[in-house]
């Protein structure tokens, strides 16, 4: 059996600076890297509060599962690293306003230290 892979990339997110892919698409889901707060337009990170940051790295989420033909609405797992867990309930407003209805399951880690140094990195997997 061969699984058709297929690779996306968007303008509309920071681009991938590693041996990677924004998202691929296989077997039916979209399995997108982890994104940080970069704003795309200045490749900066700008945002500097938790609340900030997760909105623009959940934009970023979106903008590349929308290139892939999927949709924030259509996300089934997600993992949330986060620099301090003190942040916590601050970024899960946001999560909360952002994916609306939605409710993927979910993971949440603390980390030592994400890419950039920023406060927060979020993945998901969704529905094609």
């Amino acid at each position: 059996d061969t699984v058709m892979i297929e690779t996306f990339a968007t303008d509309r997110a920071p681009r991938a600076l590693g041996p990677y892919s924004q998202a691929l698409k296989a077997g039916g889901f979209i399995f997108c890297s982890g994104q940080i707060p970069i704003n795309p337009a200045t490749n900066a990170i700008e945002a500097t509060t938790i609340e900030d940051q997760t909105r623009q790295a959940i934009t970023n989420l979106k903008n590349v599962l929308e290139t892939a033909g999927s949709s924030l609405a259509r996300v089934v797992k997600t993992t949330v690293f986060i620099k301090d867990m003190n942040d916590f309930a601050a970024l899960n407003g946001v999560y909360a306003e952002m994916f609306g209805a939605t409710k993927p399951a979910r993971s949440c880690v603390e980390v030592a230290r994400l890419p950039k140094d920023v406060k927060v990195e979020i993945e998901c997997i969704a529905c094609a």
